[in-house]
């Protein structure tokens, strides 16, 4: 059987200490996964379940997708469970799951929008069972499901809610296929969660349906196709350009590499190749985000990176850094890494407010403190939604970060992402601790203590982002959709017990090979300068714009630091930009300060603060982008 060339290393072995993402966790943990719940029980979401299982009366209240919301909260609990024990949480998911399993029909079917009152579903759920699955979420309902269940199994050992994914998928899979129903969902997700059955199982079956759907698209076997916006117009191995929904898009995208992982299919290979090459090279907005428009939620024409009409969703910024994972465990290659880490430390991290109760739906480069780009009609950032899939899915990714820090091939050990932090675990027969010191992102200063239980040979593969590399190397991201103005860095430096190693970079990655043996030190420096960006030509928007960034982060200018109005401001190239980090400022941040001009050509001072940090201080005015003086 094929499967990914490399293992990442399991968060449950890894211990994340550091200042920057430890609070954030802890914040999704205690504060935003029990926040989570009681907005599901406020809303009803809870009691639809009860309701379809017969344990209450009413209506269904609601969005037909809403399960899903619940389902996902359950995830991210069984995450924060593998952390550290919870029997309160445990107990109460542990009734949740009761609720699940008296919703579920007799034959594995659960989809409480239509069990509650089968004769008179809501609108779009279709007369019958998988009549209207463009729209109506009965199969993206479930994917989510099965994630929870395997997390949930694997957190505490029972079975319960396992039987209940696992009763659904033998129905699905009885259901649809070669021979039986041919269909597809509009919204992909299931293909994800049946690998996840696939593996716990190793029931070949859930992957083999998994593929079907996603081999189903854009084949017009007795059904209308569903078109674009579900990357449902071509067969998924012909599609080169990223169309559609985002999120949607990411979710199959990173199904499609899971099946050319397990399957060892090279159509499937050479398709995701092309994808990524399409959205790093022409899509990608400078935070990570992807999906330019708000019509759709979807991705844009070529070249397509508006600002203050960016739609940017936090759910499609997730998919992508779960994308650009499941690419580098295919391949070993580090730019996938460095969009990964693009979309965590801004697209993403925008979207979860730090009090973990507040959220962004929508991501904008710029803000004019009148367009009301987020969801609900607002500017500010939002207690819950209507459709809260951006809420509920941020505790999925947050409590098992420390998973995407490390991984493991042969006799090579992967160093991803900088966090302080300590892992335990096994590397060819030898028992290998390893941790992290470091203050990044703020410092590029990293030591590395590895400690190994016999003397063993390997590689450690060091990634050296692309934002600490000279140009060709040194661009924002692996394509040419960005570059730097300063076309040099400072040169990296590592050691190894206090002697000096060369830096040579092999796909991203300084090599340290040798024969460990009982513990060695090494440092890494990673240069960090400001550093202006301008975009490609080609995307209209951005031409004579320039922006600002400093290690893995995008920064942005925030009326709450600068009277001007900053959507005018532009840059002179000879501004002198100096970092100084302020600990009082939210939680602790490095800001840029820096000159610009007004309209009126006068000098004013700014100060620039990370993306992922704005509106936290009541609405009004932001840019990414400034102009640029040339």
């Amino acid at each position: 059987m094929s499967d990914y060339p490399i293992t990442p290393v399991p968060f449950t072995s890894v211990t994340i200490q550091d200042k920057f993402w430890k609070p954030r966790i802890d914040t999704a943990v205690n504060v935003t996964i029990p926040y989570d719940f009681e907005k599901c029980e406020e809303t009803g979401r809870i009691d639809n379940f009860a309701k379809a299982g017969g344990l209450m009366g009413g209506p269904h209240k609601g969005i037909f997708y809403d399960d899903s919301d619940v389902f996902k909260v359950v995830e991210g609990a069984a995450y924060a469970l593998q952390i550290a024990p919870n029997h309160e949480l445990e107990s109460y998911v542990d009734k949740l799951i009761d609720k699940f399993a008296a919703a579920q029909e007799d034959d594995g079917y659960l989809y409480t929008a239509r069990t509650i009152d089968p004769s008179n579903p809501p609108e779009p759920c279709g007369p019958e069972r998988w009549s209207n699955l463009v729209v109506n979420h009965e199969l993206y309902n479930v994917g989510h499901m099965y994630e929870a269940a395997v997390a949930y199994y694997q957190a505490t050992g029972k079975r319960k809610f396992l039987e209940v994914a696992l009763k659904n998928a033998d129905l699905i899979d009885s259901v649809f296929g070669a021979n039986k129903l041919r269909d597809v969902p509009g919204h992909q997700e299931i293909e994800i969660g049946l690998v996840r059955l696939y593996r716990v199982t190793g029931d070949r079956k859930y992957l083999e349906l998994a593929r079907f759907f996603l081999d189903e698209r854009g084949r017009a076997n007795g059904r209308e196709l569903y078109g674009p916006y579900c990357q449902d117009h071509l067969p998924v191995i012909d599609q080169t350009e990223a169309v559609g929904h985002a999120v949607r898009a990411g979710y199959m995208y990173a199904g499609m590499t899971d099946i050319a992982a397990l399957t060892g299919n090279a159509a499937y290979t050479s398709a995701v190749t092309a994808l990524w090459e399409n959205v790093v090279g022409k899509k990608l907005a400078l935070t990570g985000g992807i999906g330019a428009r708000h019509e759709g939620e979807a991705f844009g024409d070529n070249y397509e990176l508006p600002n203050l009409t960016a739609y940017n969703e936090t759910c499609a910024a997730q998919a992508n850094i779960l994308w650009n994972h499941r690419l580098f465990l295919l391949t070993g290659d580090a730019k996938y890494i460095d969009v990964l880490e693009r979309a965590l430390y801004n697209g993403f991290l925008s979207g979860v407010g730090m009090d973990g109760t507040s959220f962004y739906y929508v991501n904008p480069l710029a803000c004019d403190g009148e367009y009301p780009f987020n969801r609900e009609n607002a500017m500010s950032r939002q207690p819950w939604y209507e459709t809260s899939c951006c809420p509920t899915n941020v505790v999925r990714l947050l409590p098992s970060l420390s998973g995407y820090i490390y991984g493991l091939r042969d006799q090579a050990l992967y160093v991803n992402l900088y966090v302080e932090s300590e892992a335990a675990f096994e590397l060819n027969g030898t028992d290998l601790s390893i941790t992290q010191t470091t203050d990044y992102p703020w410092d590029g200063a990293v030591l590395i203590n590895i400690a190994v239980s016999k003397p063993s040979a390997f590689s450690l593969k060091l990634r050296i982002p692309s934002f600490a590399q000279s140009s060709p190397h040194g661009k924002p991201l692996p394509s040419d959709l960005y570059r730097y103005l300063d076309e040099t860095a400072d040169p990296v430096k590592l050691s190894v017990d206090g002697e000096d190693i060369p830096v040579e970079i092999q796909e991203g990655y300084a090599i340290v090979s040798r024969r460990w043996e009982g513990s060695a030190r090494v440092r890494l420096s990673l240069p960090m300068p400001i550093r202006p960006v301008v975009a490609h030509p080609a995307v209209a928007e951005l031409q004579d714009k320039v922006a600002l960034e400093r290690g893995p982060l995008v920064y942005a200018l925030e009326g709450a630091d600068n009277d001007a109005s900053l959507l005018d401001l532009a840059l002179d190239e000879s501004s002198q930009l100096r970092a100084e980090h302020s600990p009082d400022l939210l939680g602790g941040l490095t800001i840029v300060h820096g000159s610009a001009l007004d309209t009126q050509g006068r000098s004013l001072d700014f100060t620039a603060i990370p993306y992922y940090a704005w509106g936290h201080r009541g609405d009004g005015q932001m840019t990414v982008w400034l102009n640029r003086l040339k």
